[in-house]
């Protein structure tokens, strides 16, 4: 930090916590509408699954490509113009005439958002140090926390007041909120003096030497494969809680705040107990949490006796599990990763995004009416990720001096 840069205050980290929270806002405060998405365009629960991993996909591509352009051109014009892009996107996405057109302004939505998860984060290092950075991300993870326990009531009320549009129009008023917010609070905090030169080759020098580090890799497949099973829960939510046993939306939208409390209480107690017990140990309980969570949620769908408290039971286990998992899963990993960790950060963020893409139509492609695919999905999930975990234990720690290669 020098003596050029702003001062980090709670006004504009509270900034920088809504503005890095637009990919749970995002992702679940439509998802009480997938059904009337369906059905109004005239399409598939596997091409509206669809719009979920488009986001996905194209954050993972925007994070891996945004990022690297602020350390060479700064992060004020960077987050400004991708989330003045963002919320005209997200104003289109109220007027879509049909599915084909909705992909394509998610995976818009998805590549322009990835500003804000990655910028967010690099404003508040560059305007902080120490311990007052670990309590800086800290609080803007949390509020990326807070998505999942509001937006689906948010969304859930929207629809039942204004229809499905309607609540695509409350997510691009929120778009157009971050974009002002930015604009006027958010200041610029990377010097030009600071900022990398020699070429944009330059930039992903370290990716080479981070994804030939095998214990990286394998937390990070970890992490990636726990997030994996809670977006298996996410993207079929909707149709198992609506079509399979019967919630209403506002159920729906209470069940899926449990599982948003949940996740966030399992952060709050990992914050407190990793430090003890070690990242190690907390990842190991995360993953049997995950282990139980979603071979009872599949064992409950094949026995057919899946019911509303249950489906939520098994909701909060998996997204708890999913909490502890995650976030010991990246701290292991990024350790990993040495002088690097802004790259293995943005390797990270990418694999969640793409992965998690890839698999939430998987849910959708084997039928709406069954929630066997939402537990199996999420199951073979937890599973790898226990397997990564178990492969990453074993192997051999990076030494310092291949960390600067």
């Amino acid at each position: 930090m020098t003596q050029h840069s702003p001062r980090l205050t709670p006004l504009l980290l509270g900034v920088l916590g809504f503005t890095g929270a637009v990919s749970p806002l995002a992702t679940d405060m439509y998802l009480a509408s997938f059904g009337s998405i369906q059905q109004d365009l005239n399409t598939t629960a596997s091409l509206v699954q669809l719009t979920l991993s488009m986001f996905f996909l194209g954050a993972a591509v925007g994070q891996l490509v945004i990022g690297p352009l602020s350390d060479r051109f700064g992060r004020r014009p960077l987050l400004l113009g991708f989330l003045t892009v963002y919320a005209a996107a997200g104003i289109a996405l109220v007027f879509t005439p049909s599915i084909e057109i909705f992909v394509a302004l998610r995976l818009l939505l998805g590549f322009t958002g990835a500003a804000g998860i990655v910028l967010a984060r690099a404003i508040a290092v560059d305007l902080s140090e120490g311990e007052t950075a670990v309590k800086a991300l800290s609080l803007i993870a949390m509020m990326g926390g807070l998505g999942p326990l509001l937006a689906p009531p948010i969304g859930a009320l929207t629809h039942e007041l204004w229809g499905w549009r309607g609540t695509l129009a409350t997510l691009a008023g929120i778009s157009v909120l971050i974009l002002m917010l930015a604009w006027r609070f958010i200041p610029e905090s990377l010097p030009p003096e600071l900022r990398r030169s020699g070429g944009l080759l330059a930039v992903y020098a370290p990716l080479g030497s981070i994804i030939r580090t095998p214990r990286y890799m394998f937390f990070a497949l970890a992490f990636v494969f726990g997030f994996s099973a809670m977006i298996a829960y996410i993207s079929g939510s909707p149709f198992v809680g609506l079509n399979v046993i019967g919630m209403s939306p506002v159920t729906y939208a209470f069940g899926f705040a449990v599982g948003g409390a949940a996740l966030i209480s399992a952060n709050i107690v990992n914050a407190n107990l990793a430090p003890r017990r070690g990242p190690a140990r907390m990842l190991s309980f995360g993953i049997a949490l995950l282990l139980t969570g979603t071979a009872a949620l599949l064992l409950l769908s094949l026995t057919s006796t899946l019911a509303v408290w249950s489906f939520i039971t098994c909701a909060a286990i998996l997204t708890a599990g999913a909490g502890f998992t995650m976030s010991n899963a990246s701290a292991l990993a990024l350790a990993e990763a040495m002088q690097a960790r802004g790259m293995g950060a943005a390797v990270l963020g990418s694999m969640q995004f793409a992965v998690g893409g890839l698999l939430a139509p998987v849910v959708g492609a084997w039928g709406e009416h069954t929630a066997v695919p939402m537990g199996a999905v999420a199951l073979s999930s937890a599973v790898i990720a226990a397997l990564c975990a178990l492969l990453a234990a074993r192997s051999p720690r990076r030494s310092p001096d291949s960390a600067s290669r």
